[in-house]
């Protein structure tokens, strides 16, 4: 008793005290932004630990906390579970006027007795709000920013349809659309840069049942709730509505040929406030929390501090530890090519100077001095040697040559004359006799320093080159030259030396979130951080060894993920270390009972009792599966279905309570691409085989067998048609046709970390650049500020004119400052 007080106590502490921010909803706050809120992600993916956590620290699923609570009263203003200010609201299916003359809608009794719903069938139809009452709409959502979306719906099985749609030609400014073949929830929406987005929700809605809808957007922060389930929390872009003039507002469907919603739509609503869903569902406006949220809170708190005090030991032996080699010296060496250096040791390295220091090998490129060559002497590249040197040269008709250069010089005849540079001067030389060529003349190939010809793809590269580490010799017609490996950059003009790109340092990579880039010669390797496992090539996600049977916990333990492992406690009743657990029996358990807790006993089937000491009769309770046509004989432990003499049993089967006779195949009557069979007493389905040969094929099983035109699918453009089971890319999205209807989902893209990013013309996935005024999305930092022309301080993302002109436009991009001239400005001065 006097512990169930001082929990009340602590519960009305909390809700008045100071430890209510403690609970406040994420994003109240500067700085709290991540790119999604994996509360509500993990609370739909259905991990147990995570989800366990936030429900804790939430107040739990359909339910509010005392922070949560205060929040939202402070902001909804007039929603208080009870009613809305017209002001605020847009009642759809009322402004819209929808009834029996309404083409393709018709009304049928909706969720609740007496309400009023209306039933979208597969049907031609016309669903759109007139110009007057869409700028009705529009004019109460126009340039807000904060709105919530509410219906409640019953949604044919695999429909992908549009729930509701605003649209100017082809930009939709949003768009609520649930996909049934890809089991999707679906926003499209246009930010304030004029792009396109969609967020994408793992939900099945299509399932033909009651589901109440609620989106809410405050600016750049979204929560969709489900049947008054919090299912999803992230930061968006922040949408535009400003929505231009012949808008137009469809429900139900894209528009006259596409996205048809197939079921049935009642309260469609659109509330002019962050918190609408509180008007579907007044239960989350709580003010506090429950005793039990608390005690989930004090929970989780001494986990926090149990783990607090393992880590403190761990920490106090490795100051030990390392105490003890702070009295030892030890040199640490670089090995590089095969050769040790030691501390400090420099050298140098093709077109690199290199010092070893700590342990690493860091290079530098080599800076050639500046030589004042002598006369009749020039500065040329020396085999071997990275910078240029003074070579004697000779001058010859007008062109400079290096020390032996030879050209050739043909005279009036025809004849080839071989001049070679000495003593700066180009001096005649015998020409060498030539090899016969094996290739007719018009593929043989005249050379710059040589008079005999060679045939056409002649390999220079045998015959020697000076390209070195990380070049390669490529021939071209009449000579060779080197060319830096990929992910090599040139150190000196004639790519003789290249060093490795840097990709990591320098952001031309595409390591995701939780891995780490690892520069390679020539390219770099996404490594996971410690605790993760890798996805692909490029992105890794925390290894959870309980989800994955990973673990090497006892059957009777539970198993907690952590980051880089996980823990085993023995379930209740159960005595060990977790990886073994072991429970008692002081009587024993009889008949091959095994013992599941202190004193308690599994039975096995046909036994009961404490100790499993007493045979069940199965055919003095019913509790037997015989079929009619056969007698039940109890057995020690079990049971035995005979046939009785002069009968003749068939081995029929019981499913869903009728009698299917052995050999039976029948459809289920809940899933009709599903069938089963008797087999021998035994019911035995599975999932329907798609043959498109047969002429008697279920093409609702299997929709790419149909060739019937009513199933095709016409293409956005309206220029081309699709069969059944087509698929195809458009805009970005990848596409599907499904008996007659077009499904299209965003095409994959990985995340770019990055500061600066820019979403190049005719491509689908951003990508990173360095110069910011390039950049048209940046990762704010708030901390970094710009001065602008008069001096004056300029936060991250503001804007300005600037000073002394009417048509340049300046920004302040995380310390930089861009200004760009808007023409259309100057044309109207």
């Amino acid at each position: 008793m006097e512990s169930g007080i001082r929990l009340s106590t602590l519960c009305l502490l909390l809700c008045l005290g100071p430890g209510r921010r403690m609970l406040d909803p994420p994003g109240e706050y500067p700085g709290a932004g991540p790119a999604e809120l994996r509360r509500g992600d993990a609370l739909a993916a259905g991990q147990p630990k995570v989800r366990r956590a936030a429900e804790e620290l939430g107040g739990g699923r359909g339910s509010g906390s005392c922070g949560v609570g205060g929040w939202v009263t402070a902001l909804s203003g007039s929603v208080s579970g009870f009613g809305v200010d017209p002001s605020l609201q847009i009642d759809v299916l009322s402004e819209l006027q929808l009834g029996g003359s309404t083409e393709g809608v018709r009304q049928v009794p909706g969720l609740h007795n007496g309400s009023k719903a209306f039933l979208f069938p597969d049907t031609s139809r016309n669903v759109k709000a007139s110009p007057e009452t869409a700028e009705i709409f529009f004019q109460k959502l126009r340039n807000k920013y904060e709105f919530t979306i509410l219906v409640t719906l019953k949604q044919a099985h695999l429909n992908s349809g549009v729930i509701l749609s605003i649209h100017h030609l082809d930009h939709r400014y949003l768009e609520l659309e649930s996909s049934g073949h890809r089991n999707e929830i679906r926003l499209h929406y246009r930010s304030g840069s004029h792009r396109s987005h969609t967020e994408v929700f793992p939900y099945i809605l299509a399932d033909d049942k009651w589901h109440r809808l609620s989106l809410a957007i405050s600016a750049s922060h979204l929560i969709l709730h489900v049947d008054c389930n919090k299912i999803y929390e992230r930061v968006v872009e922040k949408p535009f509505m400003d929505l231009p003039l012949g808008t137009t507002f469809w429900l139900g469907q894209r528009n006259t040929a596409h996205g048809y919603f197939k079921g049935i739509m009642q309260d469609v609503q659109l509330l002019v406030m962050p918190q609408g869903f509180i008007s579907q569902c007044p239960d989350l406006n709580r003010t506090c929390p429950t005793c039990n949220d608390f005690h989930g809170l004090v929970q989780k708190i001494m986990e926090l501090q149990d783990i607090l005090a393992k880590t403190s030991a761990k920490l106090s032996q490795a100051e030990q530890r390392m105490n003890k080699l702070d009295q030892c010296y030890c040199e640490r060496t670089c090995t590089m090519k095969d050769t040790t250096y030691r501390e400090f040791e420099s050298w140098t390295d093709g077109c690199k100077n290199c010092t070893c220091m700590n342990g690493t090998v860091q290079c530098e490129a080599l800076i050639c001095p500046l030589a004042d060559c002598p006369l009749n002497s020039a500065l040329a590249y020396v085999d071997g040697k990275c910078c240029k040197e003074c070579q004697l040269v000779c001058v010859f008709e007008g062109r400079t040559y290096f020390e032996g250069q030879r050209e050739t010089v043909y005279s009036s005849s025809g004849d080839c004359v071989l001049f070679e540079c000495k003593d700066h001067k180009m001096q005649r030389i015998p020409r060498d006799s030539c090899p016969t060529l094996n290739c007719p003349e018009s593929q043989q190939i005249p050379l710059s320093h040589s008079c005999c010809k060679v045939c056409k793809g002649h390999d220079f590269c045998t015959e020697g080159h000076s390209c070195m580490e990380h070049s390669v010799c490529r021939n071209l017609e009449d000579r060779a030259v080197c060319s830096c490996r990929d992910g090599f950059r040139a150190l000196r003009e004639d790519n003789a030396y290249c060093e490795d790109i840097d990709e990591c340092a320098e952001g031309r990579h595409y390591c995701r979130e939780n891995t780490m880039c690892v520069n390679t010669p020539g390219s770099f390797m996404c490594v996971c951080k410690t605790g993760y496992i890798r996805i692909d090539d490029y992105s890794c996600t925390e290894h959870d060894e309980c989800v994955t049977n990973q673990h090497n916990c006892d059957e009777n333990a539970l198993c907690f993920n952590t980051v880089g492992g996980h823990n085993c406690v023995c379930k209740p009743g159960y005595t060990g270390n977790g990886t073994i657990c072991k429970a008692f029996c002081k009587d024993g358990c009889r008949n091959g009972g095994a013992c599941i807790a202190s004193n308690v006993c599994a039975c096995p089937q046909g036994f009961t009792g404490p100790s499993c000491e007493t045979d069940i009769d199965e055919c003095g309770t019913g509790r037997h599966s015989c079929a009619n046509d056969t007698v039940c004989f109890n057995l020690d432990g079990g049971y035995d279905c005979r046939c009785p003499h002069g009968k003749n049993c068939t081995g029929d089967c019981i499913h869903e309570g009728k009698i299917k006779h052995n050999g039976q195949i029948w459809v289920l009557e809940n899933d009709r691409c599903s069938v089963c069979s008797c087999q021998n007493g035994y019911v035995m389905c599975r999932r329907m085989v798609c043959d498109c040969q047969n002429p008697t094929v279920d093409l609702f099983c299997c929709p790419e067998c149909d060739p019937r035109l009513s199933s095709q699918c016409l293409h956005q453009s309206g220029e081309l048609s699709y069969n059944s089971g087509d698929s195809w890319v458009q805009n970005c999205q990848q596409c599907r046709c499904l008996q007659g209807e077009v499904d299209c989902w965003p095409l994959p893209c990985p995340e770019v970390d990055c500061e600066f990013s820019v979403l190049p013309e005719n491509e689908c996935c951003p990508r990173c650049v360095t110069d910011p005024c390039q950049a048209d999305t940046v990762r704010n930092d708030i901390t970094k500020t710009c001065l602008d022309e008069t001096n004056v301080i300029r936060f991250t993302g503001s804007s300005w004119i600037k000073h002394g002109t009417e048509c340049t436009l300046c920004q302040c991009k995380n310390g930089h400052v861009c200004c760009s001239v808007d023409p259309q400005c100057l044309q109207e001065l």
